[in-house]
């Protein structure tokens, strides 16, 4: 110990020596600043300095102060913020102050399906109910099924949103470019004009991809619209009331051009209410259909849809844009393909008219949710005569899942069924899904169902093609940031 006092009072002569020498040289460069010889050299003065006393014990042998948990824990804090404020349902690319100039905000947004399906066991061809036999386009693949980029956010003013989207299916193999600008006049009333789903069915309000299942159901994908380029009003007027009101198009009208498309124009709607709180959380899970976030508050969510479209054949046959449907009747044949209602007779002209009433219900983990659909074609017109005026076919679809490992494992069955003119099919399976990461927005599932009766529809991004039976396993991973 007294070898260390040695060697401070050393430290403290050396550190006196030092001091004395930057006095001398700060005076010599104020002499020469004021403009006398530079050889003149003025000693300056001896530093005073207080005699040096041996440290105390207890300073001698103290260690350093650690880092304080709070202050950690604070750093940790600054840091979580600063990653939380740079995802907010979406990757924030630029985001301006609140008093900026040009206020302006660029979110990323991306969802990509990969999937697994095998639809070797159904049979291998179909009949219509004329007879006509077709085959049955059997599935053995991995395709990356949907993929999507979206940047979107606001320009100029909060109150202006927009949205660029690029679409793709590999599954499909198309691509489609869309956009859409939009301008917020109050809660109660946004219109908004591009491209977006015709909300004639529930899965076509911003529910994607949070369905029970990663796929929408045999009897939706039957009955539902599509897409197409339109405007439409939204908003919530009153607490827990939402609606959505179209103008557009026509059912389906993704990568076809004006002047394929007829002159008729689209109407649909949807009105839906949750009396007992939001369904969801804000955000794009906010629609999603099981219960993710183990509330113990029960939520209930009923909703109605009405669509109604004059179509033309030439409008409705395209078949390579995602997310894309055409019109076929129950028993698995397009409604304009030649022969659909009559041998060698092609329709061209028909009025579509679709209602679905929708209902859910959440509660601490399980959710059950419903629809059932109700679908119109009347008011023909075609290049000969036909057996029939009108078609009218129902059915619905019912799914039930819970979460037996909070956040982390849910189970699922699920069910639809079409009531047809001509065919009756039917569909029930189960599945898992796997949330391997603390978050919804990322997760396997793996599925298992059983058709009967032929499948009514066929869509190359769907897992279902006309007249398809039996057992089909699916192994799907999803994100959707």
């Amino acid at each position: 110990m007294e070898q260390e006092i040695q060697n401070l009072r050393a430290e403290n002569a050396a550190e006196r020596e030092l001091l004395k020498a930057l006095a001398d040289k700060v005076d010599k460069l104020q002499r020469r600043l004021d403009g006398e010889p530079a050889t003149v050299v003025h000693e300056s003065p001896p530093l005073t300095l207080p005699p040096t006393q041996p440290l105390p014990m207890a300073q001698l042998v103290a260690k350093p102060e650690p880092v304080s948990l709070q202050a950690a824990q604070s750093e940790s804090g600054r840091l979580r913020q600063t990653i939380e404020n740079r995802y907010r349902d979406g990757i924030i690319i630029w985001e301006t102050p609140e008093n900026a100039e040009v206020p302006f905000m660029l979110r990323f947004q991306g969802t990509t399906q990969i999937r697994y399906i095998n639809t070797l066991s159904s049979q291998d061809t179909f009949t219509d109910h004329l007879g006509n036999t077709y085959d049955v386009h059997k599935r053995n693949d991995i395709t990356v099924n949907r993929s999507m980029m979206v940047f979107n956010g606001y320009i100029f003013s909060k109150k202006a949103p927009y949205s660029f989207t690029v679409w793709t299916s590999a599954g499909a193999a198309s691509i489609v470019v869309a956009g859409n600008i939009g301008w917020q006049f109050n809660k109660g009333f946004m219109l908004t004009g591009g491209y977006t789903g015709v909300p004639g069915s529930r899965s076509l309000v911003n529910t994607f991809p949070f369905f029970t299942a990663n796929d929408r159901t045999m009897a939706d994908n039957f009955f539902r619209p599509g897409f197409t380029q339109g405007v439409w009003a939204s908003g919530q007027p009153v607490k827990g009331l939402n609606y959505l009101a179209f103008l557009g198009n026509g059912l389906n009208t993704l990568s076809i051009a004006a002047n394929k498309i007829d002159t008729n124009l689209a109407v649909s709607g949807s009105l839906w209410w949750e009396p007992l709180g939001d369904y969801g959380p804000s955000g794009r899970s906010r629609n999603m259909y099981d219960d993710y976030f183990s509330s113990r508050k029960v939520r209930i969510r009923l909703g109605a849809s009405f669509t109604r479209s004059r179509e033309n054949r030439f409008s409705d046959l395209d078949q390579s844009s995602p997310e894309n449907t055409s019109i076929y009747n129950s028993d698995g044949v397009q409604a304009f393909a030649t022969g659909a209602f009559a041998r060698g007779v092609t329709l061209q002209d028909a009025t579509y008219k679709m209602s679905a009433i929708d209902y859910g219900l959440k509660w601490n983990g399980l959710a059950v949710n419903g629809q059932y659909f109700m679908r119109w074609l009347n008011d023909f017109v075609a290049d000969g005569p036909l057996p029939l005026s009108s078609t009218f076919d129902h059915g619905g679809e019912l799914s039930a899942s819970y979460f037996v490992k909070p956040k982390k494992l849910m189970t699922y069955v699920r069910g639809s069924w079409v009531r047809g003119q001509f065919r009756d099919p039917y569909e029930y399976g189960a599945g898992l899904r796997w949330y391997y990461l603390p978050t919804e927005r990322l997760w396997l599932n793996a599925e298992v169902f059983h058709l009967t009766g032929g499948a009514p529809y066929s869509g190359g991004f769907t897992p279902y093609t006309a007249g398809m039976t039996g057992w089909v396993p699916m192994i799907q991973g999803y994100i959707a940031f």
